[in-house]
């Protein structure tokens, strides 16, 4: 399957300056794969140490001189290792702390080697460093789910790809294509983005064995617990991540998980789950300007999964339920809608960013509102509502618009694609009036691009 990944996985191996890059991400979202196809696609000598099943291979690592470190590896592994024509690949490093510090001196004294590290625990290390960080010397690199259009293509369809890349405002889209380019959205929120899944789809189209895959995804993130709990209760980890899925488009409360629990175990839990990079937060932002990170409330926030396919395994919806539902706001009140778009404004970011989430609410009696996302799109503010109907019943995004006073706003439903300028007012008489894009969810890869041209 092709990652929109390796294209700037490419561009780091060609740069120079070029540090040891460092992959961050849940298990089973790619990050092996993406190591080795880029070694195979560039003709490079892969040397791949696994320190999770060879811990020993630490002691390879016992000098600050990484000739010395390359001679080690090149006698254990029997290669004939050339710095110039080599990736060494350094897979679950956060077993190893001590190895992850000696990147500092590859960085300084060997940037020919291309270096690659991953590890699906590998936040755990970097929040307690229990070794000197080499600050300035390796470059992040973030992996998500595929994205819905990555799943197109990893399906065969590259023309439904083509038509929602060339996609521009005043075309026409036919009925027919509209249709089934949001019938591969809705398989898409069943199957999800994880490679496993999407491969075992894509080869036998069987919903039954994807289901069955995603159950057993499941249980190997639960078995993880182990590596990670510490003194927390494997019961706390495990409430909160079954629960998250009927939490969704909540304003996230602890004793939503469990009343008869106290908060902190419930928070120390959705912490570790965060940090394991299955759980993520959508914080509340002020959205007075940028960046958007400068004014959030920690304390109010909600919380997606992963991925879509695990929430739908955990609520259990089909390929037959799905396909009679138009709209898919009605689909477990519109929280899974909410899901799968904040996963895919996560996987449009570019990779060297952390792909924060954001959002607003107004807890102002008689004149509650709340945006389901905030983003920011070149050096503007753009407020994101995952809605149906028509412009006259968006009445926070109308509030919203008229405190920000902001010009142009996306809304994401199951519509064909339209532009609108809205002119209307609220209670008071002030005048509203912004620019309204409205986009279905198979085109919300190419926002930035759609709202640029708008």
């Amino acid at each position: 399957m092709y990652r929109t990944a390796l294209a700037h996985l490419q561009d780091w191996l060609e740069s120079q300056p070029r540090k040891p890059l460092v992959l961050r991400g849940a298990r089973q979202v790619g990050k092996t794969w993406l190591a080795r196809e880029l070694a195979r696609s560039n003709g490079k000598q892969l040397i791949e140490l696994n320190f999770e099943r060879f811990p020993q291979l630490k002691t390879l690592f016992d000098s600050n001189d990484p000739a010395h470190i390359l001679n080690n590896i090149s006698a254990q592994q029997n290669l004939e290792i050339i710095p110039t024509q080599s990736l060494l690949f350094l897979d679950e490093i956060q077993v190893v702390p001590e190895v992850f510090a000696t990147l500092r001196w590859f960085a300084e004294d060997m940037p020919e080697l291309a270096i690659i590290a991953a590890g699906s625990l590998l936040e755990f290390m970097l929040s307690q460093p229990s070794f000197s960080m080499p600050v300035g010397r390796i470059s992040y690199f973030y992996i998500e789910p595929l994205s819905f259009e990555e799943f197109l293509l990893a399906q065969g369809l590259k023309p439904s790809l083509q038509f929602i890349q060339q996609y521009t405002w005043g075309l026409e889209v036919p009925l027919m294509i509209h249709q089934q380019l949001m019938m591969e959205f809705k398989k898409y929120i069943l199957i999800g983005g994880l490679p496993a899944a999407v491969s075992t789809w894509s080869q036998t189209q069987n919903i039954i064995r994807v289901q069955n895959l995603q159950h057993d995804l499941l249980t190997t993130y639960r078995d993880d617990f182990n590596k990670y709990s510490g003194k927390l209760s494997l019961t706390r980890l495990d409430e909160v991540l079954m629960q998250t899925p009927r939490l969704l488009g909540q304003k996230f409360k602890y004793s939503h998980v469990n009343a008869d629990v106290q908060s902190t175990a419930i928070k120390a839990a959705l912490t570790l789950l965060t940090q394991a990079r299955l759980c993520y937060p959508i914080y509340h932002c002020a959205a007075n300007g940028l960046p958007l990170g400068a004014e959030i409330d920690i304390k109010t926030f909600k919380v997606i999964l992963l991925d879509v396919g695990l929430i739908s395994i955990a609520l259990g919806l089909s390929l037959q339920q799905i396909d009679v539902i138009h709209d898919l706001n009605l689909i477990n009140k519109g929280a899974i809608a909410e899901q799968v778009v904040g996963q895919l404004l996560r996987a449009i970011e570019v990779p060297y960013i952390h792909p924060d989430l954001y959002y607003w609410q107004r807890d102002k009696k008689g004149s509650a509102a709340e945006i389901d996302y905030i983003i920011q799109h070149e050096n503007r503010i753009i407020p994101i509502e995952v809605k149906s109907g028509t412009a006259g019943s968006l009445k926070s995004l109308h509030l919203f618009m008229q405190l920000k006073q902001l010009s142009q706003a996306l809304r994401i439903n199951s519509d064909i694609p339209s532009r609108v300028q809205v002119n209307t007012h609220l209670t008071s008489a002030t005048a509203i009036s912004y620019q309204l894009c409205s986009i279905p969810f198979y085109l919300l890869g190419q926002i930035h691009r759609l709202l640029r041209s708008a």
